[in-house]
């Protein structure tokens, strides 16, 4: 019987131009190449390679984890995948070394299957392939977005229907139980290309949806509130925040800092607001399903200590 290979369209690509696959017992470098109903195809594979990235004994906090992935609670801080100007120190280098030969191979290589990425001061739950089969399956899903992913942040003000100013607001509407749904495209920021900025005319499509948990102050000068993403496109819920008249509180490249009122969140409140040193966001719930059991699987993430303690310093009781 034949094996699922489960191998990428680039990746055969590469298979035929290297010459590992052969129709009918001839070897095809042709990937243009037409095959006959009927022919017999083999494709030749080496064991997986070793990554060119190396291991780091990083200590990871691990919420599920099986032959083909593994879900994780990323602590704020934390990059996903090296880059030039973070080298190391990050999940993919931890990874490698929590797996080890458990990485079947991704794309030919020993490494993990990024499918999403959070960002570096946000905290929260990831899933991430360690097989080509699972990376395939969790890389459909959010492209066709059924994967579940939900987050808490705290925001300035609150973001309620009552309030005139958002009716306003190009590109936000409100839906059903006071649901604010913001629809824009978002691109790189025309000046600095580290941002991302909202357009209506160029960038690619992107909605994000909030609804209120818990307003803070008395009177209520910010909020606890639950995103979700209905699309996963860079800084989304920052930038569509942001755009809302509502930028996250700590967020250092869009919320910039804001003085709460004393009178309503007192001094230590007004305090801790100024000195929370990354955006207040946090993906606590993760939702999908298995790529190779069918099993629908469902994480959730406690909030992380500066975070509760942002939110008990505003008042809040969740």
């Amino acid at each position: 019987m034949p094996l699922e290979a489960d191998l990428s369209r680039s990746r055969l690509g590469k298979l035929i131009e290297e010459g590992a696959v052969s129709v009918d017992g001839a070897v095809v470098t042709d990937p243009r190449f037409r095959v006959a109903e009927g022919a017999e195809i083999a494709i030749t594979l080496e064991p997986a390679t070793e990554s060119h990235i190396s291991g780091e004994d990083i200590a990871l906090d691990i919420v599920f984890e099986d032959d083909d992935l593994i879900v994780l609670n990323k602590p704020a801080g934390m990059v996903v995948h090296p880059a030039p100007g973070t080298p190391g120190g990050t999940l993919v280098n931890a990874l490698i070394h929590h797996c080890g030969d458990t990485l079947s191979g991704v794309g030919g290589e020993k490494r993990p299957g990024i499918v999403h990425r959070i960002d570096k001061e946000t905290s929260g739950l990831l899933v991430v392939a360690k097989s080509d089969r699972a990376h395939h399956g969790l890389a459909a899903q959010f492209e066709a977005h059924t994967v579940e992913r939900r987050y808490l942040a705290i925001c300035y003000g609150v973001p309620d229907q009552a309030d005139p100013r958002l009716h306003g607001v190009k590109g936000t509407s409100f839906e059903a139980g006071n649901i604010l749904k913001i629809q824009t495209h978002l691109g790189r920021h025309k000046n600095d290309r580290q941002k991302q900025a909202v357009y209506f005319n160029q960038g690619r499509h992107a909605v994000t949806r909030a609804r209120i948990v818990e307003p803070l102050g008395n009177p209520p000068v910010a909020c606890l509130i639950e995103c979700w993403l209905e699309t996963g496109r860079t800084h989304q819920i920052r930038v569509h925040m942001t755009h809302a008249g509502h930028a996250l509180i700590g967020d250092p490249v869009y919320g910039g800092k804001r003085k709460l009122a004393i009178k309503s969140v007192g001094e230590a409140g007004q305090a801790a607001a100024l000195a929370f040193p990354r955006q207040a966001l946090h993906a606590a719930t993760l939702g999908f399903t298995h790529p190779v059991t069918d099993e629908v699987l469902e994480f959730q993430a406690p909030l992380p200590d500066d975070f509760a303690e942002l939110l008990h310093a505003l008042g809040g009781s969740v």
